[in-house]
């Protein structure tokens, strides 16, 4: 007889899919609202020439620019009201799990539950105002300062907070919005959608280089087939598990003996999955934004940064591949603790073969943790550096670098498994149907 798994799996078909309601209007709800965010990012903000701030972005975008630029799909290029994105609430995000280490007030509500997690979220969003506000003043001086703006003075400074500090406000709500009623992860699906929207343009732009002969023949192939085998790659790494073997003795509870049973404790080797590269790029973006819209202002110190803060640059790749290796560790750290853990498995009467419970088995864990954290910083540095590498070497314009690459394939990958267990959950009363384990049938 087949396995509960195994009748699971061979009911999940297109009729399957068609049948479940709830999956089908979750899927068209996060569609369209990642629809309204592609339609934001084509609204200009007022009082910018367009035509002179294409030529200072041109400028501009071979740096930390151009990458936040293609997370936020192409808004910044339009200057669009979405050009902040969503990476205000991420900066913001980074410094409240930094303060809920170090306060021991934000710790407690940490520890509170649900209705910590909403005071932890509310702050949030008051820093995420207060980042956007700075930011969105920079840009507005900014823009003043390369005379790209129709009628500069405070009054296009106000606006220019209100309409940037608003849409980064209008995408934290929207991306909350499809976490709850939509599939998939919101802020991720934000930046996802960003990513993909510019991956059509950008393949024409490659082939009509090599059309016109700027670009080799076996250049453009030898890319495809790089991008197939990091994807291959980036999918074998964020499957990859290492299992730690829990035994239960026999117990009794009440009148019944409860056999002595095996399980594992599965450690993911990548357990920051793609946050490390975005905390990464947010933090970069602060102090790259005045030097990215202030290059050939005069300042020596901008055009440096600028210039350092290139594709391929030293220190650019020394400080990406830093801050990535400090968040791998960072937010491993924030989303596992090993001694809640092993306090788990004490209370359960589980325990890991040859390792006393308690506090020996939390180091225990501990230990293993860390090195296949070892392990998953450095795959997470190479794949989003490798691109900069080959940009240096080559001079080849990569629109679809290493971060971008591992942000599509691993929101892709989460989507999918959220999409498989929603259809798993609707066809568990099938799957109790032909089991006939229904009361009525005995």
């Amino acid at each position: 007889m087949a396995s509960a798994a195994e009748q699971l799996a061979s009911n999940l078909n297109f009729s399957a899919f068609a049948k479940a309601e709830e999956l089908k209007k979750r899927i068209w709800f996060t569609l369209g609202a990642l629809l309204v965010y592609r339609l934001g990012t084509y609204i200009p903000m007022p009082g910018i020439d367009p035509i002179a701030f294409a030529q200072i972005f041109s400028q501009a975008q071979t740096g930390i620019i151009g990458m936040v630029n293609m997370f936020t799909g192409g808004a910044i290029e339009r200057m669009a009201i979405f050009a902040l994105g969503i990476m205000p609430y991420i900066s913001a995000s980074i410094i409240m799990q930094l303060m809920t280490t170090v306060v021991p007030s934000l710790e407690q509500l940490k520890k509170e539950g649900e209705q910590g997690r909403k005071v932890i979220n509310q702050y949030t969003r008051y820093g995420t105002v207060v980042l956007a506000a700075f930011q969105a003043y920079g840009i507005s001086v900014g823009l003043e300062a390369q005379n790209v703006v129709t009628d500069p003075g405070w009054f296009f400074r106000a606006s220019t907070v209100i309409t940037l500090v608003g849409g980064t406000m209008f995408l934290m709500w929207l991306g909350e919005q499809i976490t709850s009623r939509g599939i998939g992860n919101g802020i991720s699906l934000i930046i996802f959608a960003g990513i993909v929207a510019g991956l059509p343009s950008a393949v024409v732009q490659t082939l009509e280089l090599g059309r016109q002969g700027s670009l080799a023949t076996w250049i453009i192939l030898a890319v495809i087939i790089l991008a197939v085998a990091v994807i291959g790659f980036i999918v074998f790494m964020e499957r990859a598990q290492r299992r730690l073997l829990i035994q239960y003795p026999k117990r009794q509870m009440g009148n019944r003996m409860f056999e002595g049973n095996t399980s594992f404790l599965p450690l993911k080797l990548n357990t920051a999955g793609v946050i490390p590269p975005i905390f990464a790029s947010s933090l970069l973006l602060v102090p790259a934004t005045f030097a990215g819209f202030n290059q050939g202002g005069g300042n020596e110190w901008l055009t440096y940064i600028t210039a350092a803060l290139g594709h391929g640059q030293p220190l650019f790749m020394i400080f990406y591949a830093a801050m990535i290796i400090f968040f791998c560790f960072f937010y491993t750290a924030i989303v596992f603790n090993p001694s809640d853990t092993a306090d788990n498995l004490k209370k359960h009467g589980g325990f890991i073969p040859g390792i006393r419970p308690g506090e020996r088995t939390a180091q225990y864990i501990d230990f293993v943790l860390t090195r296949i954290t070892v392990v998953g910083a450095i795959y997470i540095t190479i794949v989003c550096l490798l691109p900069e590498f080959l940009i240096s070497a080559t001079g080849v314009p990569f629109y679809f670098g290493g971060t971008s690459l591992l942000i599509v394939v691993s929101v892709t990958m989460d989507t999918v498994s959220q999409i498989q267990g929603h259809l798993l959950a609707h066809q568990y009363e099938g799957l109790v149907k032909k089991a006939k384990l229904r009361g009525k049938r005995r």
